[in-house]
């Protein structure tokens, strides 16, 4: 089941944050390389770091969980890989943490293997994944969604490239 626009924008949470760090990634991309040795150096680091699988209660309702811990961080870390816009739960706390930029909180944009520019103008994979959800989802998700593609793209990022030798250290100032 997924997160609806409206479960995102009606909570509200008034707590002071507990995280320092959200990552949001698509696991199938990245949970078991990139996001496993970054969620590590962090841990190293003493950063209170939110990542899905270790952090939610278990029980509790997914969404209701994110919400809790996106509205609980003081910045985030969104690796942007290849098909993280074919998961509606991606794209949807894409458009909460970039809600939550507005209130000054600091968003760390790691462009995993794809161009920036994609995100952009939704072409590739990103234009490929927002046709297939075009069929199940209604215009204004589309158009959220497409939204917070073309934001996070103009951000500055990290940009890791795949015939590249580059090491990328993420600074964290939390």
């Amino acid at each position: 089941m997924a997160t609806t626009s409206n479960q995102l924008t009606a909570t509200s949470f008034s707590s002071p944050p507990s995280w320092d760090v959200f990552l949001s990634f698509y696991g199938k991309d990245t949970r078991r390389n990139f996001i496993a040795n970054l969620y590590f150096s962090l841990d190293q680091a003493e950063i209170l770091t939110f990542k899905d699988d270790p952090e939610l209660e278990k029980g509790e309702e997914i969404s209701c969980g994110l919400l809790k811990a996106i509205h609980g961080t003081k910045m985030f870390v969104v690796v942007l890989s290849e098909n993280y816009a074919r998961s509606p739960w991606c794209l949807n706390e894409l458009v909460e943490i970039l809600n939550c930029k507005r209130n000054r909180n600091r968003i760390v944009p790691v462009f995993y293997y794809v161009d920036p520019s994609d995100l952009r103008h939704q072409k590739g994979g990103f234009g490929e994944a927002l046709s297939y959800h075009m069929k199940r989802y209604s215009v204004d998700f589309i158009e959220k969604w497409k939204s917070a593609l073309a934001e996070i793209g103009q951000l500055s990022g990290y940009h890791l490239k795949k015939d590249s030798d580059e090491y990328v250290q993420l600074m964290l100032n939390t």
